[in-house]
């Protein structure tokens, strides 16, 4: 356990669980009575899984130092994605036969977009960084909540008529996104 910067936390909780924090240290958090050795046992369980995270974490964390965004490129991808994101947000409503209100940039930390109750769109300036198809995912998985506000079987069937590989952008942005939202942090 002393390999790794642990919190452990205790509380009147039933089960285990970790959770790895921006910063690479984990968190555990365990019930009351439950014995050290086990909370040891349990990280000896997941320490591949571990291990693994904390690489991801690390790697977005240089990245981060390496290249943070300052005001003025989150302004320029900001302006951007005002003139390039409007247009797709139009065809694929248009194909989908969906309808939304206000289209937002936001320069956020930590999603890609996101569908209000009125239909009012926000996405990501960083996704001006990505693929063209990774853009087009997040504007079709935004507009699939027109017409399932959930994640549910039938809302990724909507997301798949339109883009039946849909799954390689979300692994794109599950193993890149972590080092495109780590550039923020140092800028703006």
């Amino acid at each position: 356990m002393s390999q790794w910067n642990l919190t452990v936390v205790r509380s009147s909780r039933r089960t285990l669980s970790l959770q790895i924090r921006p910063d690479g240290s984990l968190l555990v958090r365990a019930p009351l009575r439950m014995p050290e050795r086990e909370i040891r046992e349990f990280l000896r369980e997941k320490s591949d899984w571990i291990e693994k995270n904390l690489a991801k974490v690390e790697k977005a964390n240089r990245v981060g130092e390496e290249a943070p965004l300052s005001a003025e490129d989150i302004h320029d991808l900001a302006d951007r994605a005002l003139r390039e994101i409007p247009p797709r947000v139009r065809e694929f409503a248009r194909r989908m036969g969906v309808s939304y209100g206000r289209i937002t940039i936001r320069n956020q930390r930590s999603r890609w977009g996101s569908c209000s109750s009125e239909g009012n769109l926000n996405f990501n300036c960083l996704l001006m960084l990505s693929p063209p198809e990774v853009l087009d995912y997040v504007i079709v998985h935004e507009l699939a909540h027109r017409k399932q506000m959930n994640h549910s079987a039938a809302f990724w069937e909507e997301v798949a008529a339109v883009l039946p590989d849909y799954r390689k952008q979300v692994k794109w942005l599950k193993e890149q996104g972590p080092q495109l939202l780590a550039r923020m942090r140092s800028g703006a």
